[in-house]
Parts: structure tokens; C-alpha cells; sequence
């Protein structure tokens, strides 16, 4: 073989493996069983104290998040500000900049 395949090889092989080198750190590995992956809890770093998540916790049950997650219900949504009436939306169409209109458009069409 010459020296390019070499080169191509060395390169496919490094491209191939350093995904397992980033796994390296992280709590799920893949594995060849039938889920797919073997845990290891001992390779896993948390940036959180064990008082934080614990207070993370208490504030959840405190404002029902914890109740809602438990149940997968959706999050309530925080209100960003007031909405706008239906004029209002309609006024901000019709005095839209030309530029700022195909750009919408684009988006909405996709191209």
C-alpha cells in the first residue's frame, strides 16, 4: 500500500475512535448487550452539590413544578408581557419594512 492509503486509514481509525475517548467522562457507555449501553456512575462528574439539588428540590414541591414533572405534565409558561390584540398584529404586518418581510417570508416558505 502506498503512503496516501496509510494516511487514510490512520485518519479513518483516529475519526473512529475519538468518540470513545469523549465517552470516556460520561455516565452512559455503549455496549454491546441488549440496552445498548452499561451505566457507570463512577465516571460521571456533577457540577451541583448534593445541598443545591436538594434545594432545587424544595423550591419544585414549593411552586408544583415537582407535582407537574412527576406526572409529565407540560410547565406552565411565565408570561413574557402583555399580548397584543388582533389589530395590533395586523398594524405591524401592513407597516412591516420591506426587508424585514422577505426575510419572513423566506422562513416561512423555506427558501
Amino acid at each position: 500500500m502506498n503512503i496516501r492509503k496509510h494516511a487514510a486509514l490512520s485518519v479513518v481509525a483516529l475519526a473512529m475512535g475519538l468518540p470513545m475517548v469523549a465517552q470516556a467522562n460520561s455516565l452512559y457507555h455503549p455496549a454491546s448487550n441488549e440496552r445498548g449501553y452499561t451505566e457507570h456512575p463512577d465516571h460521571w462528574k456533577s457540577t451541583k452539590t448534593r445541598a443545591e439539588v436538594l434545594a432545587e428540590i424544595e423550591a419544585a414541591r414549593k411552586d408544583g413544578t415537582l407535582a407537574l414533572i412527576q406526572r409529565n405534565a407540560p410547565l406552565p409558561q411565565k408570561a413574557i408581557g402583555p399580548a397584543k390584540t388582533r389589530q395590533q398584529v395586523i398594524d405591524e404586518m401592513l407597516n412591516e419594512p420591506a426587508e424585514e418581510r422577505r426575510a419572513r417570508l423566506a422562513l416561512q416558505t423555506g427558501g
